[in-house]
């Protein structure tokens, strides 16, 4: 015991009490705390020491040395103590005096110091838990929530990254709010926006959506308010496939994006019910309003931690997300909200500080024999699979993926070195020829993830002519109900966004690419001229429908641009007559394919780019220009068709007497072919 305050550490203000001295005073107990001893053999710890104000001299009990393990050895008017029974580990030797007590001299000037090597460990996993509170931590450890986590000593200190990413005002005390008895029953939703910095990918916006039962948390990001719909979309149809259960009813503000006609369709079709809350009150969708403020907070903690660029926001989010689903909360009951979704217990074991600085291995393939075997970078999140890292290398600026990470936890990147180059991301696979670039913000999917391809492509390419990948990229095709749920779980933060405008298009020169594209295939295809405008005859419109195609990983192949007619005002015997086509039918395409591999026959398959368009229109069509490629000096002209233009209804009956047409043409009395969406007259004429 010591009336000293300053000799302790870590002092638990909690433990009361009394003790009686040798005179019969009692002495009240302030705390208990952490005694530091500055030894030759290094700095000792003698816990469970307690603080009384006003004792004049502080006294060390030789029990509770014993109890601590110490061992003390009398003789020849001197004590020495020792770290553990083998006695060959001498901590210190103390005189008696004269008093026939044995003194030790404790400095308390030094002591802050040695704070930082008792807590260390648990000042790195507060860190690499997004900077979780201590009592999250410890309540991880005790309940054996996760496997993987240290024992962790208490601390009594304050985080600057905490200070400057979560510092708040005091909240208020709410009564108890109706929970969800199954999950997807009650989904909180919120949008979180407009941030100060776009992300990586040029997105100023993200939307949380949590389950009321679970507590899990998804997160998608978007450039606009109005993809939220789209989002709701994608969610909705991914967490209703994964489990046997229906979203059921839906919790928001009242903003514009979320009360829009076509959401409220939406819901209306899938019979969910809608609850809004009022105006100013945000307390009334507390889940998700504080779960923001707790996304937000620990983002902000992890990028001032590192003193990252505000450009990772996105990344620090959804960093945040992955993993506060594996982080307690007071809603449920020693679990997690990942164990609670997925019934499963999380792995924590692979969790590294955000932003630190780590290696990444490079493959054989893409380096040459005296390069370099690894590349600095920033790590930035985690990949699909939990052991699967992401990192950011702000020299070239791409982020790449990696299971082959060394970590440097305690270093912090030079930005001021980082270059101006704009962002590419470079996905990679296993055995990687050729590297899809792409725009990338959320989870990538990549389980084999066994190498790292470092092949730069510049923005320029990535942006104004979006690559093909040329091989076939590995892919999963184990059966849904067979997968890993933590694999399936992971594309929750998959949104892929496609403009619904042309205005929106036009800011990206992706597709603006993919529109001169579709505009210069119709010119060689001679679908149209430019003429006059009829006094007769009436003008269909036309507008853009953008499409992005992706690959079997869920990763972006290309945009697509198609220029599509406002079929839907043609009028009958007007614009069009006959629309009735023949298609094969599934069943004979799969008894050919099955004869093909019975009889050892080849089959080849083909793509004609715009097949569609082939087919020679008899009606006199005529549309108005494209928007946004209007001919200057003819605004008033149109354009007359020869050829078919998706959205016409007559257009897969031109397609197909086209087709019909060369078909016939190549049958010879020497090789009769069955054609398999001919009909039996057509068979019969063209064998004849």
């Amino acid at each position: 015991m010591t009336g000293n305050k300053e000799l302790l550490i870590d002092i638990n203000s909690s433990v009361k009490g009394k003790v009686q001295m040798p005179i019969g005073e009692l002495i009240s107990i302030a705390g208990m705390g952490t005694l530091v001893l500055d030894t030759s053999s290094g700095t000792k710890y003698i816990r469970e020491v307690m603080y009384l104000p006003g004792l004049k001299e502080n006294l060390l009990s030789v029990g509770q040395m014993d109890e601590h393990g110490y061992h003390l050895v009398f003789g020849s008017s001197m004590c020495s103590i020792y770290d553990g029974s083998s006695l060959e580990n001498l901590i210190m030797k103390v005189e008696m005096r004269k008093i026939r007590c044995y003194p030790l001299s404790l400095l308390s000037n030094d002591y802050v110091a040695l704070r930082a090597g008792i807590s260390n460990s648990t000042w790195i996993w507060h860190k690499r838990m997004g900077h979780l509170h201590l009592k999250g931590l410890h309540q991880l450890k005790e309940k054996e929530m996760v496997h993987g986590l240290p024992y962790l000593e208490d601390v009594n200190e304050v985080c600057g990254g905490c200070q400057l990413g979560k510092k708040h005002r005091e909240w208020f005390p709410k009564d108890q709010a109706w929970r969800a008895s199954t999950p997807l029953k009650l989904i909180h939703m919120d949008l979180c926006g407009l941030m100060q910095n776009e992300s990586l990918a040029s997105n100023k916006y993200f939307m949380l959506l949590i389950d009321d039962f679970t507590r899990m948390i998804w997160v998608y990001f978007l450039r606009y308010k109005s993809g939220a719909l789209n989002c709701f979309r994608k969610f909705k149809s991914m967490v209703e496939l994964q489990s046997d259960y229906k979203v059921k009813c839906v919790r928001s503000d009242r903003g514009g994006e979320f009360t829009s006609s076509e959401f409220n369709k939406l819901c209306e079709d899938a019979r969910i019910q809608r609850q809004f809350s009022m105006a100013y009150t945000p307390q009334q969708n507390g889940v998700v309003e504080r779960k923001n403020r707790t996304v937000v907070e620990m983002a902000k903690a992890m990028l001032h931690e590192k003193e990252l660029p505000y450009y990772l926001w996105a990344e620090a989010v959804h960093t945040a997300v992955y993993i506060l689903n594996r982080c307690p909360t007071k809603a449920l009951r020693n679990m997690t909200p990942f164990e609670a979704y997925s019934t499963r217990k999380p792995g924590v074991a692979h969790l590294k500080v955000f932003g630190s600085v780590c290696f990444v291995h490079k493959p054989e393939e893409s380096r040459q024999k005296v390069d370099a075997k690894s590349t600095r970078g920033v790590f930035v999140g985690y990949a699909t699979c939990e052991k699967v890292y992401r990192v950011f290398d702000p020299v070239p600026r791409k982020l790449l993926l990696s299971k082959d990470v060394v970590f440097d936890e305690g270093a912090i990147w030079n930005w001021k070195e980082a270059t101006e180059n704009p962002v590419v991301m470079v996905n990679d696979e296993e055995q990687p020829r050729n590297s899809q670039v792409e725009l990338f913000e959320t989870l990538v999917g990549n389980r084999n993830s066994g190498f790292i391809s470092i092949d730069s492509v510049s923005y320029e390419e990535s942006s104004k002519a979006s690559s093909r990948l040329e091989d076939t990229q590995n892919f999963d095709h184990t059966p849904l109900k067979w997968r890993k749920l933590d694999d399936i779980l992971a594309q929750c933060n998959l949104c892929t966004m496609e403009p619904e405008k042309f205005q929106e298009a036009v800011k990206d020169e992706s597709w603006m690419k993919a529109m001169k594209d579709e505009l210069n295939m119709i010119e060689k295809n001679d679908t149209w001229e430019l003429v006059d405008r009829s006094v007769d005859k009436p003008v269909i419109g036309v507008k853009w429908v953008f499409k992005t195609k992706l690959n079997l990983d869920g990763s972006v192949q290309k945009n697509k641009a198609r220029l599509v007619a406002k079929g839907y005002s043609e009028k009958p015997r007007v614009d069009y007559n006959e629309t009735f086509a023949l298609v094969a039918r599934l069943d004979t395409i799969r008894t050919l394919i099955a004869l093909a591999a019975q009889k050892g026959w080849q089959l080849y398959q083909l793509d004609v780019k715009s097949a569609f368009l082939n087919g020679i229109l008899e009606e006199e069509v005529y549309v108005d220009q494209p928007e946004g490629f209007v001919v200057k000096g003819s605004e008033r002209k149109v354009y007359k068709l020869h050829k078919a233009l998706y959205g016409l209804k007559q257009v897969p009956r031109a397609s197909y007497s086209e087709k019909l047409v060369i078909l016939l043409s190549v049958v010879s009395q020497r090789a009769k072919v069955r054609l398999l969406f001919m009909s039996k007259q057509e068979l019969k004429q063209a064998s004849l």
